[in-house]
Formats: C-alpha cells, sequence, structure tokens
C-alpha cells in the first residue's frame, strides 16, 4: 500500500497518477489527511498525559514519604481521573490509525511516469514483436480439437471429476505440460534465479502482503475451516517469504522461481474467449520474483522481460510485448508489461506473462526492508512475473506446430519429452 509519507509530501500528485487507473482517490485521500492531522493531536495528548502521570507518580511517591496521606489520596484520585482521560484518548487513537489503514488498503499504487493513460485493453501499447507467424492451411484445428484427436487433453474428463476450468492431461500431453515446467524451471535456474517449492495454500497476511486482499478476495478459492486461500499465482508464497523481513543490502537482490498450481474462480468468465486451454480455474505456471533497491528495480524490470522474451523465442512462438495502459493494469502494480502469444488457429493473442514492478507498494504491506549504508531501514521494490504461464502456451504450440504429419515439439524440449513429434 501507499505509505502515509507519499501522500502527505504531495496529495495532489497522487490523485493525478491515480485517476490514469480510472480511481478518484480525492476523497479517500482528504479523509487520510484529516484523520492524520487528527491522530498527531491525539498522539500529543496521549504524551502530553503520559508526562503529567509520571509527575504524579513521583509525587504520590514523596507525599507518603513526608506522611501526607491525604494529600497522596488526592492525588491519587486525579491519577486515577487522568488514566480514564489517557484511555480515552489512546482508544481514539488507535481508531484513527486503524481507519487510515482500512482507506490505505482500499487504495491502488500509482502507476509510474511510463504507464500510458486509457481504461481498456484497446489503449495498450506494442512495444516490441517478434517470432515467425506460421502459415496454416484453412483446415488448421484449434487446440481443443487437437488435444482430442491425438488424446492429449481430456476436458470432459475434467468436468466429471471436478468441474468446468480443471483439465486432464494425458499421455503425450501430460508429458509435453512436465517439460515446459522443466524447460522453465532449468532456464530461471541459469538466470540466477534460486528455486523454490512453495504452499499452494497461505493464510490471511500472506493475501494481504502481496495485495490479493482486499482486492481480489472474491476470485480466490477459501479454506473455509482453516482460514486459507489457495494460491492464484507462486507470487503470493514466495514474496511473502520476505514479510517482516530486513534484507542486509549487500544480500541483494533476492531472486526466486518457482513452479506452482495456481488456482482461480475467474468468476464472470464465459463465452468462446474461455475455450479450451484459454481461460481455467486451475492451471501450471513458473513464476519469477526478485526483491531489489529502488535505484535497481526497473533495470531488473528490463532483465526480467528480456528473460520471458528468451523462453518465448527458444520455443519459436510469435510474441508481442504490451505495455499496459493505467485502466487495464493490476491494483498493486506500478507498471507491467504483457507478453502474448499468436495462437493461429483461433487467430487470436493469448496473454502468457506478466511482468511487473511494483515498487515499494507490497513492501509496504509485506514491511520487506533493507539496511542500507545509513544504517537506517529502507522499503525494498518488488517484482514479479510468469515466466511462463502454461495453458495458453500450450495452446498456441499445439495450433502453431500441426502438419499433416503430426504435432512438431520445439526442439528446446525434446530433450524433456523424449519425443520430437505427436502422431
Amino acid at each position: 500500500m501507499l505509505t502515509l509519507q507519499q501522500i502527505k509530501e504531495n496529495p495532489q500528485h497522487i490523485v493525478e497518477r491515480l485517476a490514469v487507473k480510472g480511481f478518484d482517490a480525492k476523497e479517500s485521500i482528504d479523509k487520510i489527511i484529516a484523520l492524520d492531522e487528527r491522530r498527531r493531536e491525539l498522539q500529543l495528548s496521549n504524551d502530553t498525559k503520559a508526562a503529567e502521570l509520571k509527575q504524579y507518580a513521583a509525587r504520590i511517591g514523596q507525599l507518603m514519604k513526608q506522611g501526607q496521606k491525604e494529600e497522596a489520596e488526592q492525588a491519587k484520585a486525579t491519577v486515577a481521573t487522568l488514566k480514564e482521560s489517557q484511555k480515552a484518548i489512546a482508544d481514539e487513537l488507535q481508531q484513527a490509525e486503524t481507519a487510515i489503514r482500512d482507506i490505505l488498503l482500499t487504495i491502488p499504487n500509482t502507476p509510474c511516469e511510463m504507464v500510458p493513460e486509457g481504461r481498456t485493453a484497446d489503449d495498450n501499447v506494442v512495444e516490441k514483436t517478434g517470432g515467425p507467424m506460421p502459415d496454416l492451411p484453412a483446415d488448421a484445428l484449434p487446440h481443443w480439437d487437437l488435444a482430442k484427436k491425438y488424446n492429449l487433453i481430456d476436458f470432459d474428463l475434467g468436468v466429471k471429476i471436478t468441474g468446468a476450468g480443471f483439465p486432464v492431461y494425458i499421455g503425450k500431453g501430460a508429458r509435453l505440460q512436465r517439460a515446459l515446467i522443466q524447460f522453465f524451471l532449468d532456464e530461471a535456474g541459469r538466470a540466477g534465479y534460486l528455486e523454490i517449492q512453495p504452499p499452494y495454500v497461505v493464510n490471511e497476511a500472506s493475501g494481504y502482503g502481496t495485495g490479493q486482499l482486499p482486492d481480489k478476495e472474491g476470485q480466490m478459492y477459501f479454506v473455509n475451516e482453516d482460514n486459507l486461500y489457495l494460491i492464484p499465482t507462486a507470487e503470493v508464497p514466495v514474496t511473502n517469504i520476505y514479510r517482516d523481513v530486513i534484507i542486509p543490502a549487500e544480500a541483494l537482490p533476492k531472486k526466486n522461481c518457482a513452479y506452482s498450481a495456481c488456482f482461480r474462480r475467474e468468476a464472470g468468465s464465459y463465452g468462446k474467449d474461455v475455450r479450451g486451454l484459454n481461460r481455467l480455474h486451475q492451471f501450471d505456471k513458473v513464476e519469477i520474483v526478485r526483491i531489489e533497491r529502488p535505484e535497481d528495480s526497473y533495470a531488473a524490470l528490463e532483465e526480467m522481460k528480456d528473460h520471458v522474451q528468451g523462453l518465448l523465442e527458444s520455443l519459436g512462438l510469435p510474441w508481442h510485448i504490451l505495455r499496459l495502459c493505467g485502466g487495464d493494469m493490476s491494483f498493486t502494480s506500478a507498471i507491467t508489461f504483457d507478453f502474448e502469444v499468436y495462437s493461429a488457429a483461433q487467430k487470436r493473442w493469448l496473454e502468457v506473462s506478466s511482468v511487473s514492478n511494483f515498487e515499494t507498494y507490497q513492501a509496504n504491506r509485506l514491511k520487506c526492508r533493507y539496511r542500507g549504508e545509513d544504517k537506517k531501514t529502507h522499503l525494498c521494490h518488488t517484482l514479479n512475473g510468469s515466466a511462463l504461464a502454461l495453458p495458453r502456451i500450450m495452446a498456441a504450440l499445439l495450433e502453431n506446430n500441426q502438419t499433416p504429419q503430426g504435432i512438431i515439439v520445439p526442439e528446446c524440449l525434446r530433450k524433456y519429452t523424449g519425443f520430437d513429434i505427436i502422431d
């Protein structure tokens, strides 16, 4: 979340930047400033009462030593009154601090200056394009038909076992899925990311730490009896490793990668855009997470983009990078770049990765800090990205690589699959 200091230093700038995300922050910012003024008044009163109580405690001791019991009792009565007054002040102070935090939790991160204005995905900016565009015949099959033809994925069986959005991968389909996971992990390892195997469920504090709560509560699967949430991405448990941690400056950056299953309710999703692997309730993904000094985070963001681009080039897929406009960005992001691959049979672009810099927004929630050369603690910058999400990668690979003889497996995956073609 935004820090109180950020808001107090330049409230008008915060309001203007959040307008780029389509968020009207003026009322919330005004409330926070008013509450903070009242909080400071209460804190001063509380400190004054504490000083008075300390003086009375010393006076009562002196009166008792001097045998002035009546005066001592009068002083004790005054102390009792002061304590009641102090408690009322402390209660109101706590209420003001809680109210400030509650409002802060509802305010999105401010987009950085590089974020273009816009309200929808149509306003996103294409930054870069690459990869060979396949030339498929008019009768090319979409991936859901290819999956059935070659017995790779059974969507109906998933419905029987669980429900829509939970596919079952079979035979070479399962092997190809596993090959992608291992390839992505191996490439992340070569790029210096330390692999983590995280839990697939997290507590409430972890959800608040990375910003899924309260913003996306309705999109997460909730384990009611245990008050736990199924993770929507490995970003949540991996980033929370650094919750309430002060990292030595020399230990930065922290670079982690993790494979996990991801669970998303995707409430309200329907239509042709969710067919097959296009949108699932459970899917696999390899995530990369970085904890950086603020001055290094944007160079790290470029490294992460280059890493994802390299994966797509190795897979031989046509891709482009989008710089998201303010209205299409997530609640927590300061800037996000989406990678999309072209699905030749569906004739549409499919998102396969989001790479984001959250600056200090998550770190403030997490209390993720580093100790600088000045011996003081400072908030880190957090970043993460999909490297990569598997379902739409699988969809594009099946569709773009189909031939009359079968589906050609990209060369970079063959040492993991053990086969060159699916026939």
